[in-house]
């Protein structure tokens, strides 16, 4: 256990009292992959995590926070990766919690079937085929109350309803939708959100410390401090496509990546584009120092059976020495990971393309080098898609050595979309997919 991970909302002080049979439940074993021809990528070790009520894993950290899990286990903690330092263990975090979409009145609306889930900080350790949660830290407001994960803001984030779409929720300013996570040498986290999008830098024992957002984004009413200090052209960020991966460089820098191209001029423009962002952020000097163009392959290079270019996202980014990084292209079925330098060269901060009336905007361009913009040249390292064994919408990545990465999936808590999700009580009707963390071998290293 760390140091830096004590205290009385801690899982580990509260499985005598509550968690002692999920945890120590049966985990399904998913195998191991067999030989692969040399020279290829391939996976070398597979391990799931079993069942844990989620019900019992939040009211642990925080007594009284759920009063009905509807039947829903512990996942989506396949949102990011990172290593504690300690040989398979890694720190892990949940997104916003269970979320799906029903359409009422032919338009979708956002459902939250367990509105009281605090995101959380979760660490995991792989113990041969099996998964294992040995710590988790929720995430809290500045008087210690759970941040939860309902939207934001009213006109600019979804409406939150309840599991049925039937009754809305209320929207709350301290929510977040967390994604990308690392760990810094004074033992306190960062993560990114989707909601503001927004950096947030949260204390050993979770409490957020301060959140970075948008210039111009006016988010009022939070129980922590927010500091306007993103560029404000991130504002157009697509509903629920902020930030998802976040890199430490080896300096402490952080890079983060936005998701999905923004829409500029609008969704239209977004959604056609093979343009995105993303950023360099200075935790000593509390601002951002670069922004740099990165282009997508075409969309049915990364997934043969995907032809909607808008179901393209970077879900991961992982620092591999110097300014050097792995970048995770990805849909739901196939990824793909680029190794990229980032070079002052590059540098985009505070050009033209940072002006969001910029016509054709960087989101636009169909050549971004032809009209001078200094894409991040790109190399690809493995392609996922044609890896056996490997899940799909894999959020995750980590390198365990110079030959070996650890990928983990986000299986959405097993909830899928529609009235079907759940029975007539109200119980999940589980997708069956579950949280997987999978070692795959580079035949050439990085």
């Amino acid at each position: 256990m760390s140091p830096h991970a004590t205290g009385r909302r801690h899982i580990h002080r509260s499985v005598a009292r509550g968690l002692p049979l999920a945890l120590a439940a049966a985990l399904v074993a998913a195998g191991t992959a067999t030989a692969s021809p040399s020279g290829e990528a391939h996976v070398v070790r597979t391990a799931t995590l079993g069942n844990i009520p989620l019900g019992a894993f939040s009211n642990a950290l925080l007594p009284g926070t759920v009063d009905n899990d509807r039947g829903v286990d512990l996942g989506g903690i396949g949102s990011d990766i990172y290593p504690t330092g300690r040989s398979g263990e890694y720190w892990t975090v949940t997104d916003r919690g269970p979320n799906g979409q029903i359409k009422v009145d032919g338009q979708k609306r956002r459902t939250f079937p367990v509105p009281g889930f605090d995101p959380a900080i979760v660490k995991i350790r792989v113990s041969g085929d099996s998964v294992k949660v040995i710590d988790a830290i929720p995430l809290t407001t500045s008087s210690g109350k759970p941040v939860t994960g309902l939207s934001n803001q009213q006109s600019r984030d979804e409406a939150p309803y309840t599991y049925d779409a039937k009754t809305l929720l209320p929207y709350n300013p301290n929510g977040v939708d967390t994604e990308g996570i690392v760990r810094a040498a004074d033992g306190t986290f960062w993560l990114v959100d989707e909601y503001g999008p927004s950096l947030i830098h949260v204390s050993a024992r979770g409490k957020v410390l301060t959140r970075y957002v948008p210039k111009g984004l006016n988010l009022t009413g939070a129980d922590y401090p927010v500091v306007e200090a993103l560029p404000s052209v991130l504002l157009h960020r697509k509903i629920n496509r902020g930030f998802e991966g976040l890199a430490q460089l080896p300096g402490g820098d952080l890079v983060i990546a936005v998701q999905s191209p923004l829409s500029l001029p609008d969704g239209d423009a977004g959604n056609a584009s093979l343009n995105t962002r993303l950023l360099r952020f200075s935790p000593k000097k509390k601002a951002v120092t670069a922004e740099y163009a990165y282009r997508f392959d075409p969309v049915n290079v990364v997934d043969p059976s995907e032809d909607d270019t808008s179901e393209l996202k970077i879900s991961s980014v992982v620092a591999v020495g110097g300014d050097r990084l792995l970048v995770e292209e990805r849909t739901d079925k196939a990824a793909r990971l680029q190794l990229v330098k980032l070079g002052h060269q590059a540098n985009i901060l505070g050009s033209s393309w940072d002006d969001d009336t910029t016509s054709p905007s960087l989101e636009q361009l169909d050549d971004p080098a032809a009209a001078g913009v200094p894409v991040l040249a790109k190399r690809l390292v493995v392609d996922l898609g044609k890896v056996s064994g490997v899940p799909g919408k894999i959020e995750g990545v980590a390198r365990v050595d110079r030959d070996t990465l650890a990928l983990i999936n986000d299986n959405d808590f097993g909830m899928t979309d529609g009235t079907g999700a759940f029975d007539a009580q109200g119980r999940l009707i589980d997708s069956g997919i579950e949280t997987t963390v999978v070692y795959v071998r580079l035949p050439h290293g990085i």
